[in-house]
């Protein structure tokens, strides 16, 4: 991690790590998701010393992951369902389809 972070910003990183590992991310994945999230946190805050326009415009991370989690524009992703039956040992996830997936999860 960065020494630049914050003490926040390492307690966003690890918060974000945690949640994916227990989604069902490699520990890299999730490591890299974590850090690419409070990098574009900094540079939305005006906290990196560069940044792109798109980053420092775009909306918080946050809200964006909780727009998705909602039934909003699809809500959840089929990643994050195949992740869901995965976790919950459905039988037969490979073959199925976004709205199959939503079905043997469940709410």
């Amino acid at each position: 991690m960065p020494e630049a972070w914050s003490a926040k910003r390492e307690r966003q990183y690890e918060h974000i790590k945690k949640g994916l590992k227990q989604r069902g991310e490699s520990t890299d994945t999730a490591e890299e998701i974590a850090a690419r999230t409070v990098n574009k946190e900094r540079a939305r805050a005006g906290e990196a010393r560069e940044s792109s326009k798109r980053s420092a415009d775009d909306i918080s991370s946050g809200r964006r992951g909780g727009l998705r989690s909602h039934k909003g524009s699809g809500g959840r992703t089929k990643a994050q369902l195949y992740n869901e039956a995965k976790q919950k040992n459905v039988k037969g996830r490979s073959k199925m389809t976004k709205a199959q997936l939503e079905r043997a999860v469940g709410r």
